[in-house]
C-alpha cells in the first residue's frame, strides 16, 4: 500500500475548524461502549501484508506525545497533552499497559493502547490513526487485530469510549466491530485549544 495522500474525502470536523466558544466551554457528549462476548470466528484478525503492527515497548515521552498529537490534536485529545512526561511515563511504561503501532511502508500511521491494570477489565484507552490515513479500510482492520490481541488475555470484557469531539464515524465503528453501549452522558470541558499546554504549532 502506498502512503495515502491528504484528501477531503473525510466529514469536515465541526469542532477544530470553528474558534473556540466565546465562554471557552465544550459541551460534550461521551459514549461507553464494552464488548462482553471474543470476536466471531469469521472475524478477520490479520490486518494483510500492506500493514505492519509492532508493539511499542517502553516508547518514551517524546515518541509517545507524537503519536497522541499526531492521531488526537484533530479532535481535540488534551488528557496526555496536560500531563507532565513523569505522570505520563507512569502509565506508558507501566507492564500492565500495551501500546501498538500500525505502519504503512514504514510510516506511522495510527496507534492503540490497551490497559490491562484493572485486572478483569480491558480498556481499549485510545485507538486512533493519523488523519491522512483515514477513510482507506486500516482502522477496521486494526481495531480486529487489537481486539483479537485483547482477548487473548481472556478479560470479563473490553471497554472503549468516545465522544462527539471525536470522528463522526468512530462510535458506529466501535458498534460494527461488536461493542454495545452501556452509558452515555453530557460533560462540560474547558476547550484545551485555551490552554497553555495545547500544541501551538
Amino acid at each position: 500500500m502506498k502512503i495515502p495522500k491528504i484528501t477531503n474525502n473525510n466529514p469536515p470536523n465541526q469542532v477544530t475548524e470553528n474558534p473556540p466558544p466565546k465562554n471557552g466551554i465544550l459541551e460534550v457528549k461521551v459514549t461507553y461502549l464494552e464488548m462482553i462476548v471474543p470476536l466471531d470466528k469469521d472475524t478477520p484478525t490479520t490486518v494483510g501484508d500492506d500493514l505492519m503492527i509492532l508493539e511499542a515497548k517502553k516508547p518514551g515521552a517524546a515518541f509517545y506525545r507524537y503519536l497522541y498529537q499526531q492521531v488526537g490534536r484533530p479532535w481535540l485529545w488534551y488528557e496526555r497533552c496536560a500531563m507532565t512526561d513523569e505522570k505520563l511515563l507512569s502509565i506508558i511504561e507501566d507492564p500492565a499497559v500495551a501500546i501498538y503501532v500500525v505502519y504503512i511502508d514504514g510510516v506511522p500511521a495510527g496507534y492503540a493502547e490497551l490497559d490491562h491494570r484493572s485486572g478483569s477489565i480491558v480498556e481499549l484507552a485510545y485507538f486512533g490513526l493519523i488523519e491522512q490515513f483515514i477513510g482507506h479500510g486500516i482502522g477496521s482492520r486494526f481495531l480486529n487485530w487489537i481486539l483479537n490481541v485483547a482477548w487473548r488475555k481472556q478479560p470479563n470484557c473490553i471497554r472503549v469510549n468516545t465522544c462527539t469531539l471525536d470522528h463522526p464515524k468512530a462510535l458506529l465503528c466501535y458498534q460494527n466491530a461488536g461493542f454495545t453501549i452501556y452509558k452515555q452522558e453530557v460533560i462540560r470541558i474547558r476547550d484545551p485549544r485555551l490552554e497553555l499546554f495545547w500544541p501551538k504549532n
